[in-house]
């Protein structure tokens, strides 16, 4: 069997750069520098470089010419729509889900709603936030239809981002841990639509009740969007 190819390091650099995006090291609007990545990473500009263009077209970095690159912002307009696609996607992955594989379905749930629950009674938000990914995506993977999947892509580094940095106030995670064992108990006992209402609140309203969302930051030399 031919071997794998390594990863080259500029793939290495922007897998490194996108998990820490993700995960919080660097803030909404935070600049970028080419020279502290570097040092940061152990590597030389170019990978750096190479990497900062790639994520860009993940949407996860901005980067202004002759100004700098920046980690991504959006405003409340944009949070919403973004939000209103992804409970699209999630409410049709859900009931292709439930119709094709709703025993696998209930089954890792349940799992996830424990992980869910025993991160949350230990105060871990990074492993409840991981948790609640998992959970949502599970829909995507028992789905069975792969161009629904890459439908969300664009933007699911985005939402994982927000997730990590806004979702997890104390408040939020009471609310959240209840809907997320609330769908569980629906998809098991067979409520599909009731399931699926709840699923698209869960999506749209947490933003507006539980986030604050920072507008797009305006750069010095920039005009307003």
């Amino acid at each position: 069997m031919q071997r794998e190819r390594p990863k080259s390091l500029a793939t290495l650099v922007t897998d490194r750069l996108r998990q820490e995006i993700v995960e919080g090291a660097f803030e909404f609007g935070a600049a970028l520098s080419e020279s502290i990545i570097s040092k940061r990473y152990e590597v030389s500009r170019t990978p750096v470089r190479e990497a900062f263009a790639r994520l860009e077209l993940e949407e996860l970095v901005h980067t202004e010419p002759q100004i700098g690159t920046y980690v991504f912002t959006m405003d409340r307009e944009q949070f919403a729509q973004i939000s209103e696609t992804r409970s699209i996607l999630e409410c049709a992955a859900l009931r292709l889900a439930f119709e094709r594989n709703r025993p696998a379905l209930t089954n890792r749930w349940k799992r996830l709603v424990e992980r869910l629950e025993a991160a949350a009674d230990r105060g871990d938000t990074r492993r409840y936030s991981a948790a609640d990914g998992e959970f949502h995506d599970m829909l995507f993977a028992l789905a069975d239809n792969p161009y629904l999947d890459a439908s969300r892509r664009p933007f699911a580094a985005r939402m994982a981002a927000i997730r990590n940095r806004l979702g997890l106030s104390a408040e939020h995670i009471v609310k959240s841990r209840s809907e997320h064992r609330q769908l569980y108990e629906l998809v098991s006992g067979g409520e599909i639509e009731d399931a699926v209402s709840l699923l698209n609140d869960h999506i749209t309203k947490k933003g507006a009740h539980f986030w604050s969302v920072p507008e797009r930051v305006k750069r010095p030399g920039t005009t307003a969007a």
